[in-house]
């Protein structure tokens, strides 16, 4: 099937964005990328951030290739790729 001719302006999401910073308030999860941008989310998206106190959502990993996200603490693991993505 020839995509092409059903959506001629694909959108394509960038998968080299790098996070760099990870950052809360009370309703958002922020991630700084590498080329200067902000990603906001909410975190009602994710739950067990959601539920997590505020010292369990400070302690994060950004991966060595600033693809992912881990919480230890949490078992949760996010990719900026499913951020740009609009991932829930």
């Amino acid at each position: 099937m020839n995509t092409s001719k059903m959506n001629p302006n694909p959108v394509t999401i960038a998968t080299s964005a790098r996070a760099v910073r990870v950052y809360f308030d009370e309703d958002s999860l922020y991630c700084d990328l590498e080329d200067g941008r902000t990603i906001t989310v909410p975190l009602a998206w994710y739950p067990r951030l959601f539920r997590a106190t505020p010292a369990q959502r400070e302690h994060c990993v950004i991966s060595p290739g600033g693809y992912g996200i881990h919480w230890p603490d949490l078992d949760e693991d996010l990719s900026v790729k499913g951020f740009l993505a609009g991932a829930q």
